[in-house]
């Protein structure tokens, strides 16, 4: 049933219930993308193990979320089950054997898996404000406080970073607009409270340092099989957006740093997007844009994108347009829009004579989708109705124990466990209001030193023959308050603190980095 160069998916089957012939995705096809859609309970979890273990045997790194923690298994040796052997049989697979993957667990809150950081600065403006949910004023503050961070010389890397950053901007908004355009304070202030947000919400676990390295989900073991990354989301699908920022910054780092290579013999990467309804949900038009314009072009690069939800209409047409390989589950078709979706994943299929792709959607069995993925010359195969070969790997989750054994044996244990807190935004800021306070104490030491009356060493004094007490020359007949010396108002610490930082920002002190199409850093 195996075949070089192609990875088998399944068995399809006639009308009749015979079988047909083995369905396959084409290995140098892996980057052109895919779609796997259904309902829930209908198998879209096995499948994408089956797709995970067949790109690994064949040498190529793959990353996947764990939504409910049943992709774990992966890790270990696949177990003799009923449902298994007997599909095994059922689709005629005979080189079906078990084995383990080699699999990388991350955790964003570090708890079933190595911690996953990333910095403010890589972040960018445009998906910080999709994380904030920021308004179009909002964004336009947040995009200047970038172009201040790096014109500045402050690098962002966590969440305190960029709220010291926010207090220097909302102090010295009218100086900063004139050089940068309006900063409304009631947007800063905005800006600051979501902050506040994403704390409470874990967010601080996400962002710093040591960053993930692109590096270190790209890795193919020493027998030729690729890692599989595996990210717990279990726990952040508690906070959706969160989740969704971060797979389309993962997504835009590897657009960012990865070279083109055209089309490769087989993928550099393939990345599973589970529940990609929630990239996709609120967001704004410049947003899908973006990520349609990302998933075009990563595909030069050697990354293959696919795509996991409920329903074909959670992903823009725009987007579903570049999703060459497809595997549609069952849908249902209770409600209107249930009806639509039915009808919608059955025109995107090339139709099959022998069957009413539209009434098979809603009567596939659990383990039973319709396949149509791209063959020769990257036209999409007619769509066949067929049975989903079994996992290899084991179906369902790891113990703790075992997956605990499989963190402590990765090829990457110790380099993400530690944080590192190095000077950046809000030491600099804190050390330039530090100085600037040293200097107006010195320079009131100066003046008050100034202000006192010129006595020689050893000197008599006497009430009334010029030399009044020092009491005397700095207070009134009746005790009233000491007056200035000099005939202007002293810029208070603070003023005199910003205002020296304003000064480093214009002067240019870093400069500017550029940033990409998804507003991450361009390294």
């Amino acid at each position: 049933m195996l075949q070089d160069g192609k990875l088998y998916i399944g068995t399809s089957r006639n009308p009749d219930d015979t079988l047909n012939k083995g369905e396959y995705l084409e290995l140098k096809y892996g980057n052109r993308h895919g779609l796997i859609t259904g309902a829930t309970g209908t198998g879209k979890t096995v499948t994408l193990q089956v797709l995970a273990e067949s790109f690994s045997n064949a040498g190529v790194p793959v990353f996947c979320a764990d939504i409910k923690g049943d992709l774990s298994g992966i890790a270990a040796m696949g177990e003799a089950k009923d449902w298994v052997s007997k599909r095994a049989e059922q689709i005629g697979f005979s080189d079906f054997a078990f084995q383990e993957f080699p699999v990388i667990f991350w955790d964003l809150y570090g708890e079933k898996g190595h911690r996953v950081r990333a910095t403010i600065a890589e972040m960018g403006p445009l998906l910080l404000a999709r994380l904030m949910d920021a308004s179009e004023a909002q964004e336009g503050v947040l995009n200047i406080a970038f172009k201040i961070a790096d014109k500045g010389g402050l690098p962002l890397l966590d969440l305190k970073d960029l709220q010291s950053l926010l207090n220097y901007m909302a102090e010295n908004a009218t100086e900063l607009s004139g050089q940068f355009g309006l900063i409304s304070k009631s947007s800063v202030g905005s800006l600051q409270r979501g902050l506040l947000v994403l704390e409470q919400q874990g967010a601080e676990h996400f962002f710093g340092e040591p960053a993930l390295k692109i590096s270190d989900i790209m890795r193919v073991t020493n027998d030729g099989r690729g890692a599989v990354s595996v990210l717990a989301a279990d726990k952040l699908m508690m906070n959706p957006r969160l989740y969704g920022t971060f797979l389309l910054w993962l997504l835009s780092e590897l657009f960012e740093e990865l070279p083109e290579v055209g089309d490769p013999d087989k993928p550099k990467l393939v990345f599973f997007f589970d529940e990609a309804h929630l990239l996709f949900n609120d967001a704004p038009k410049v947003l899908v844009e973006r990520v349609e314009q990302v998933v075009r072009l990563i595909r030069s690069k050697g990354v293959g994108v696919y795509f996991v939800t409920q329903n074909p209409l959670d992903v823009p047409e725009t987007v579903l347009a570049q999703l060459g390989n497809r595997v549609q589950h069952a849908l249902r078709a209770y409600t209107p829009r249930e009806q639509k979706a039915v009808k919608t994943a059955a025109d995107t299929f090339r139709q099959n004579p022998a069957f009413n792709t539209a009434e098979v959607i809603t009567t596939l069995g659990t383990g039973e989708a319709l396949v149509s993925t791209l063959q020769e010359k990257g036209a999409p195969s007619i769509v066949e109705r067929t049975l989903i070969r079994p996992p290899s790997g084991r179906p369902g989750p790891l113990t703790d124990a075992e997956r605990k054994s499989v963190i402590n044996l990765s090829p990457v244990a110790g380099q993400y466990d530690t944080d590192i807190d190095r000077e950046s935004a809000f030491e600099v800021l804190a050390a330039r209001a530090q100085k600037a306070a040293e200097a107006e104490a010195a320079k009131r030491a100066a003046e008050e030193k100034a202000a006192e009356p010129d006595s020689a060493a050893g000197r008599w004094t006497l009430p009334g023959f010029g030399d009044a007490p020092k009491e005397a020359s700095t207070t009134g007949s009746r005790g009233s308050a000491p007056r200035r010396t000099g005939g202007y108002q002293r810029e208070t610490v603070i003023e005199a603190a910003m205002k020296s930082a304003a000064r480093s920002v214009a002067t240019s002190v870093g400069r500017a980095i550029v940033r990409g199409i998804l507003g991450s850093l361009k390294r």
